[in-house]
């Protein structure tokens, strides 16, 4: 793993950012699945401080140069499994040239389009489903493959995969936080998966902090998990997986 790289500020943007890692783990074989990019400020500050920067008049330039970064860096760390990148599908003032920028980028950093996820949040739909959709299906045609994050935040998200079905859909944490208590959430967590399974869809669940709800996740057929009973985000690195320390499973794993 090569040394850390301080947070530079683009020509296009006024502030500085970073890129922090968080291993996404498919519990089948103990393997890192993919590894997501979180944006973060200088000195490893949240990104809550970076995205309160962020503008209607800079967020092209900021959603672009984030997923520069992401790849750029991921490369330089020596990324092997997939890169999860967020993405704004609002910002896209031209999705074709947006794409052929990223796909130039991994080319040159030598991660091919079929491992870069592009993730973005249920919540980015809302204000042009039309264009949320167009956007992310040109992902799709281009190679890229597609998430839908906190999925379950927001409203009539089933009637959302009626018309545009992503690769994975990742559950919102607030589902995920005490599933192995909550009869009502496990029952909507079944039903989420059993859909997601018809339409070819993966789901991901996201914000795992217990081995208990591990458990309970892996029980209801879902083996593909994040959170911080596996790994915390790292700063410009890819941090070794905690597979847990519960019921004979390894530890120390990593991409």
């Amino acid at each position: 793993m090569r040394g850390k790289r301080t947070a530079a500020t683009d020509s296009t943007l006024d502030f500085a950012f970073s890129m922090a890692f968080q291993p996404i783990v498919d519990m089948r074989d103990l393997s890192v699945f993919a590894y997501e990019a979180l944006v973060r400020g200088p000195g490893d500050s949240p990104a809550a401080d970076v995205l309160a920067r962020v503008t209607s008049a800079n967020r092209h330039a900021f959603d672009q140069q984030c997923r520069m970064r992401a790849i750029e860096t991921a490369s330089q760390l020596g990324i092997t499994v997939r890169l999860s990148v967020n993405v704004m599908p609002a910002a896209a003032q031209d999705a074709g040239s947006a794409l052929r920028a990223t796909q130039a980028v991994a080319l040159h950093a030598g991660i091919t389009c079929d491992r870069i996820v592009f993730e973005a949040s249920e919540v980015d739909r809302l204000t042009d489903p039309l264009g949320f959709r167009a956007v992310m299906g040109e992902y799709k045609r281009h190679g890229f493959e597609t998430a839908i994050d906190d999925f379950g935040d927001g409203f009539a998200s089933l009637s959302f995969l009626a018309d545009f079905q992503p690769d994975y859909l990742k559950l919102d944490m607030n589902l995920i936080r005490g599933v192995d208590t909550d009869k009502p959430r496990q029952a909507i967590v079944a039903g989420i998966t059993k859909v997601a399974e018809l339409i070819g869809t993966t789901i991901i669940a996201e914000g795992v902090e217990t081995a208990a709800e591990m458990r309970t996740l892996r029980d209801l057929g879902i083996p593909i998990m994040q959170g911080y009973l596996f790994a915390a985000p790292a700063l410009e690195a890819l941090p070794c997986v905690e597979l847990c320390r519960h019921e004979g499973v390894r530890r120390g794993r990593r991409a």
